[in-house]
């Protein structure tokens, strides 16, 4: 590492230096704080099951090339009734899969806090003068690279950056890039370890639409769909690998929409 490891304060003045006005800040800054706090609940839930990998009764685990999958509820369905999951939900996390190692909580966490730093440049309405914050669209799909050039040019580390970079979607490839004429240089935008994977993950469960709102699981399967088969199945995976959140709860902790 040769760039900045920020602090939480200088994450939040990185917020307020980028924000064109308080609604924007608000928006922005708000949706990272609670993609922070789902990647959190993952990575408790991640951690357990690798804590607790020797100790799972072994007619509870589905052997899955690397990974142990948890029987239990599964994505739109019902844990049956005479069959108790083997491992409790984790701060509301149900399912998931072991992982191989233990996830950086913090690397994951500021990660989170800046994955979406590249958003303030691609709004339309800013705000700035009492208007409706909106997107500009077409360009949307570059907040992503920007986020990362962004955090760069502040000196951040490489390791935080990529955050911003490999966020997208359930995984942006070359090959999706090239196929939906996406206004990016051709190149692989995925997540490079697990810390990324599970921001990623995590960032598909909040939407800064206005008013913003929480999508369950199925909600975002339904929205994956649309960039095809592929790219749902994409996301199924991921859910199974890392179980669900309790997007309800955070819904009303929030007071937020959910659909």
């Amino acid at each position: 590492m040769s760039g900045i490891i920020p602090t939480r304060e200088q994450i939040d003045e990185l917020h307020r230096k980028c924000a064109q006005s308080e609604a924007a800040y608000d928006l922005i800054h708000t949706h990272c704080e609670i993609i922070a706090t789902i990647t959190r609940q993952l990575i408790h839930r991640q951690n357990e099951l690798f804590m607790r990998r020797d100790t799972l009764p072994h007619d509870a685990l589905e052997r899955t090339g690397n990974y142990a999958v948890i029987a239990g509820k599964q994505m739109g369905g019902e844990q049956p009734a005479d069959e108790p999951a083997p491992v409790p939900a984790t701060d509301g996390v149900i399912g998931g899969m072991i992982p191989t190692r233990i996830i950086d909580e913090e690397l994951a966490t500021l990660g989170a806090l800046l994955h979406d730093i590249g958003t303030y440049s691609v709004l339309k309405d800013d705000g700035s003068h009492g208007e409706q914050l909106t997107f500009d669209g077409p360009r949307y799909v570059e907040h992503g690279l920007i986020g990362y050039e962004l955090l760069l040019n502040e000196g951040y580390d490489e390791s935080i950056a990529e955050f911003a970079r490999n966020h997208t979607g359930c995984g942006l490839t070359k090959e999706d890039v090239i196929a939906q004429h996406l206004p990016l240089p051709p190149a692989d935008y995925v997540p490079r370890n697990l810390e990324q994977e599970v921001v990623m993950v995590a960032d598909k469960y909040h939407s800064k639409s206005v008013p913003p709102k929480f999508l369950t699981a199925a909600s975002y399967a339904r929205k994956a769909a649309r960039f095809g088969a592929d790219n749902e199945q994409r996301w199924i995976e991921l859910v199974r690998k890392y179980g669900e959140p309790d997007v309800p709860a955070l819904a009303k902790q929030y007071d937020m929409r959910l659909v």
